[in-house]
C-alpha cells in the first residue's frame, strides 16, 4: 500500500570547501511510517537531519514538508515537525515541568491557553510525570532524551525526527523508547524518521 509523502528529499548536495558531505540524497518518507536513516557514523546524517530542519543550506536541492519547501516557506514547512538533532540540551538547574513550559511558550503552535496542559500531557506520555519537578541535572540519559522528544511533540507534529536518539541508553532505555515510538505511530498517528548507525537498534 503507497501512502502520500510527507517527507520528500530531493537531491539534496552539501559541499564544504570542495568536499561533499552529501551527494545527491533523494527519498521520500510516507505518512504514518517508520522509517530508519541507517548509516556508520560520519555518513552524513546529521548534516542531513539539519538541512531537513532548515539548520544547515543545503547546496542544491530541496526538502519538502506536506509539499511545503523548507528553504522557500521554512517556518509553514516546520511548523508541523518536531525534532532532536545529536542530543537534547536543557537548563540543568530548571525542573523538567519548567524546562517545557518555557519551550512551549516560545512555540507558535501552541495558544496560552494550551500550554500547560500540552505539557502535562507530554510528560505523562514520555513517562516522566513523577520526575517533573526533579532538576534536569538530575536526570538520567534516558530521561534526557524523552524530555527531548516531549519537547519535540509540544506543537503535536505530524512528523518528528529523531537524530541517534538511542546513543548511549541502557538495554531498559532502549526498550522504553521503542514501545514510545511505536506508541507515537500506533496511537498519534505520527510519522517518525529515527537515524542510528545500528542496523540492530532499527530493526
Amino acid at each position: 500500500m503507497t501512502t502520500e509523502p510527507i517527507l520528500e528529499i530531493r537531491g539534496i548536495t552539501k559541499q564544504v570547501r570542495g568536499r561533499k558531505l552529501l551527494d545527491q540524497v533523494s527519498f521520500e518518507v510516507g505518512k504514518g511510517e517508520i522509517c530508519g536513516f541507517l548509516g556508520p557514523n560520519g555518513a552524513g546524517k546529521t548534516t542531513m537531519i539539519r538541512v531537513m530542519t532548515g539548520l544547515v543550506a543545503p547546496s542544491r536541492g530541496e526538502v519538502f514538508v506536506k509539499g511545503i519547501s523548507v528553504q522557500k516557506e521554512r517556518r509553514r514547512a516546520l511548523s508541523t515537525m518536531g525534532a532532536i538533532v545529536e542530543s537534547p540540551i536543557f537548563f540543568p538547574y530548571l525542573s523538567g515541568r519548567k524546562a517545557l513550559s518555557n519551550l512551549a511558550r516560545l512555540h507558535p503552535n501552541l495558544p496560552k491557553e494550551r500550554r500547560r496542559f500540552q505539557v502535562e500531557e507530554m510528560l505523562h506520555l514520555v513517562g516522566l510525570r513523577e520526575r517533573a519537578d526533579d532538576r534536569v541535572g538530575t536526570y538520567s540519559l534516558g530521561m534526557k532524551q524523552r524530555l527531548g522528544i516531549a519537547q519535540a511533540l509540544l506543537g503535536n507534529p505530524d512528523i518528528v525526527i529523531l537524530d541517534e536518539p538511542a546513543n548511549g541508553l541502557d538495554p531498559m532505555g532502549m526498550r522504553f523508547l521503542r514501545e514510545l515510538i511505536l506508541k507515537l505511530r500506533d496511537e498519534r498517528g505520527l510519522t517518525l524518521l529515527i537515524s542510528s548507525h545500528l542496523l540492530d537498534e532499527l530493526q
